[in-house]
């Protein structure tokens, strides 16, 4: 493999939409290249009417295919932000005939979703997903439904004590038993996604479910498996073409395997709720779905025959909640090991910082106070890893005018998380791993104004439910890992050799690797 560096300007071979077709080897890639080619020379789609003159700038866009043969579609999110400083921080782009309007920079994505949140803060979704949910659930659904079980979860959730102190024990729990899989290793290389990924889903799982799950127990190893690669295969290149050609791409292997593992987790977890249900205690809930049964059976008690609170709901829900508490959360993690593993020396401040402050205790939430090195680290991990680099994409539920361009109601919205977390005029060292930019002069710990791994908004009606509970879990996980091993590439590998970089996909993963855990306690 190459070697790249953070530090470095990386250049990828952009993958363009006749790329995609052309790539393929089945009859049925070529006829629908043919197609595209066909419906390109006969269209007469001209994207110049009046309306869009008022819309906000942006590339001129072909019939049919829009601006697509100017996106990188193995990361999309790159072409925009190139786009982004031709254009200015608001403009348009078609992804076929879709018309996106895209927020860049920390200034007009805070004013967006913060000081516009009613009108930018519907929720746009894909095609896919649209097949999948239903309206149902709370990360995709819109109108009194989506506000109904949003404001619910919180409710439980926050009953649950998601981000509260107590919910520390439950992230010891699973730092306790992390680390015992690392030690098994004995200093050898592993692949860190797997262990990672068991012991970030089990902290959601005790809420929702309202118990953990042993590492080996295949069906959680399968839960947790399949939500995984459901969220890889949404977020690939060929479904970003099916939700933009849906008629015309309908044959595409990850859109079946999509469906075959959503229906085989949505499965998974109906069972799950009827064994929940069968040992239901009204005045005992274990987690999130209990909550919701003994909700819905106060409704039906009270007569109430028409209501939000319903099995697809709930199942619905319950599938967003694992997904969301188990994925941002993990790939975060893995991407700060493997910059731990890359610079070895800040690493090594680290740990010292840990050592003189906490010693060989428990590092606790409180601790964070204290360790300002070590807490810049953690936030510059996030805002490196930028493990969602255009957020979910919002639509307006209004018409609005927005820095003087004109946006009309139902225009799909992405907001550039990139180019927030890599704003020049916020940072000094953008695109460096520099942990300095959480630290005053003084090397207390500051968090500047631009720092949005959670889009915009603490209390913004799309604002992340989990922010709180993750920030926890990633101090206290990243604390203790380093407090207890140290991380480095390979044998054969040297920190500079190490590749740091994304897979493809609009969200930003860590490419596979190994890393050894060697033990320092």
């Amino acid at each position: 493999r190459r070697s790249t560096s953070l530090d470095s300007t990386q250049t990828h071979d952009q993958m363009g939409i006749f790329e995609f077709f052309l790539q393929s080897s089945t009859s049925v890639s070529l006829l629908g290249a043919l197609l595209l080619l066909l419906l390109y020379l006969s269209s007469s789609v001209t994207f110049s009417s009046d309306e869009d003159r008022k819309c906000p700038p942006g590339p001129k866009p072909l019939p049919i295919l829009g601006n697509l043969l100017q996106l990188d579609l193995r990361r999309p999110y790159n072409s925009l932000m190139e786009l982004s400083r031709k254009h200015g921080s608001v403009f348009t782009v078609y992804l076929g005939r879709r018309k996106v309007v895209v927020l860049a920079g920390y200034k007009t994505v805070k004013e967006a979703l913060v000081n516009h949140a009613e009108e930018f803060g519907d929720r746009a979704p894909t095609m896919l997903v649209q097949h999948d949910h239903h309206q149902h659930g709370v990360l995709w659904a819109n109108g009194d439904s989506w506000k109904e079980m949003r404001r619910f979860a919180l409710a439980s959730l926050r009953d649950f004590r998601m981000g509260r102190k107590v919910c520390e024990d439950k992230i010891f729990q699973e730092c306790s038993y992390l680390m015992e899989v690392l030690k098994e290793w004995e200093g050898e290389p592993f692949d860190t996604t797997q262990p990672i990924n068991f012991a970030v889903s089990n902290i959601i799982c005790s809420m929702v479910y309202g118990s953990r799950f042993d590492y080996d127990d295949p069906e959680f190893t399968s839960l947790v498996d399949r939500t995984i690669t459901i969220i890889q295969l949404a977020g690939s290149p060929s479904i970003m073409m099916y939700n933009l050609f849906p008629g015309l791409l309908k044959w595409i292997s990850n859109r079946r395997e999509f469906h075959r593992l959503s229906a085989s987790s949505q499965q998974k977890n109906l069972e799950i709720i009827t064994r929940l249900k069968k040992t239901l205690d009204p005045q005992r809930c274990r987690g999130f779905i209990d909550a919701f049964l003994v909700h819905m059976q106060s409704l039906e008690e009270s007569g109430v025959t028409k209501s939000h609170f319903h099995q697809d709901n709930l199942l619905y829900t319950i599938m967003n909640l694992f997904a969301a508490g188990t994925d941002t959360t993990a790939i975060t993690l893995r991407w700060g090991l493997l910059l731990m593993a890359k610079h070895p020396q800040i690493q090594n401040q680290v740990q010292e910082e840990l050592s003189r402050v906490v010693g060989h205790r428990q590092v606790l939430l409180e601790d964070r106070k204290n360790l300002h090195f070590t807490n810049a680290v953690v936030h510059e991990i996030q805002r490196v890893a930028n493990v969602a680099p255009t957020a979910l994409p919002h639509v307006t539920s209004q018409d609005v005018v927005f820095q003087g361009h004109f946006i009309k109601k139902g225009t799909v919205v992405y907001p550039l998380l990139a180019a927030v977390l890599c704003d020049e005029e916020e940072w000094e060292q953008p695109h460096t791993f520099h942990p300095a930019h959480f630290l005053d002069q003084e090397a207390k710990f500051v968090k500047p104004d631009a720092f949005m791994p959670f889009s915009a908004g603490s209390s913004g009606p799309r604002a992340c439910p989990g922010e709180a509970l993750a920030r926890m879990e990633l101090f206290i996980f990243l604390a203790s890992l380093l407090q207890h091993f140290s991380f480095s590439p390979v044998p054969g590998v040297s920190p500079e050799q190490l590749l740091v970089a994304s897979a493809p996909g609009s969200a930003s993963i860590p490419l596979a690797h190994q890393l050894c855990a060697l033990p320092r306690l």
